[in-house]
């Protein structure tokens, strides 16, 4: 068995790459949009960290006051521009504007499954490789704070929690899964999954 530790961009790239795209539990299926919502093409980075100390995930705290998803936890991304010559080059552009993380510092690895959300959002998430040193800077209208947490807690998938909750009247059920106090939960709680999915086929997680 694989030790977390030992993942390399090379090996996550292979199982991105090769790896189906996994279900949800209990059929919680990933297509959301409702009838005649105007869907929204979008991209986000989904930033693992190389530390000593294991792979971490990066995350971003939105901002309280934005129109969309404001609050909440989630990876740095966005809108597709027309000038995007395609889902990373979105990905990476978004994440520079959003937390000043240069495109130069990471190196894209894959992709995961969409993800459609009820507001009309068709996400497209791209995983990259951080190497440290780096430095951030935040766009303070958009992100609040940004913090690590370890891949392997996002591996352990009895930490996932199922959710419902009503959307225009109709029940919505989402994935949640706390981390020290932060709630993260709805698409990027379903992407970690995604993503611990297609990576755990043969990785020790502790």
């Amino acid at each position: 068995m694989t030790p977390v530790s030992a993942l390399t961009p090379s090996l996550i790239a292979q199982r991105l790459m090769q790896a189906a795209p996994p279900p949800l539990p209990e059929d919680l299926h990933i297509s959301l949009i409702p009838d005649g919502v105007q869907v929204t093409e979008a991209a986000v980075m989904v930033p693992l960290v190389h530390r000593a100390e294991g792979l971490q995930v990066l995350l971003t705290q939105r901002t309280s006051h934005l129109s969309d998803h404001a609050g909440q936890i989630s990876f740095p991304g966005g809108r597709v521009e027309a000038t995007d010559a395609n889902r990373e080059d979105t990905a990476l552009r978004e994440t520079e504007e959003e937390i000043g993380l240069a495109r130069a510092r990471v190196e894209v690895l894959g992709r995961l499954p969409e993800y459609e959300i009820p507001s009309g959002f068709r996400i497209t998430p791209i995983v990259g490789w951080i190497e440290p040193p780096f430095e951030l800077k935040l766009d303070p209208f958009e992100v609040s704070s940004v913090f690590e947490a370890p891949l392997a807690h996002f591996l352990e998938h009895s930490r996932y929690q199922r959710r419902e909750y009503r959307f225009k009247g109709r029940h919505r059920h989402y994935l949640a899964i706390p981390y020290q106090g932060r709630y993260i939960w709805g698409a990027t709680a379903g992407m970690l999954y995604s993503l611990g999915q297609m990576l755990c086929s043969g990785v020790q997680r502790a």
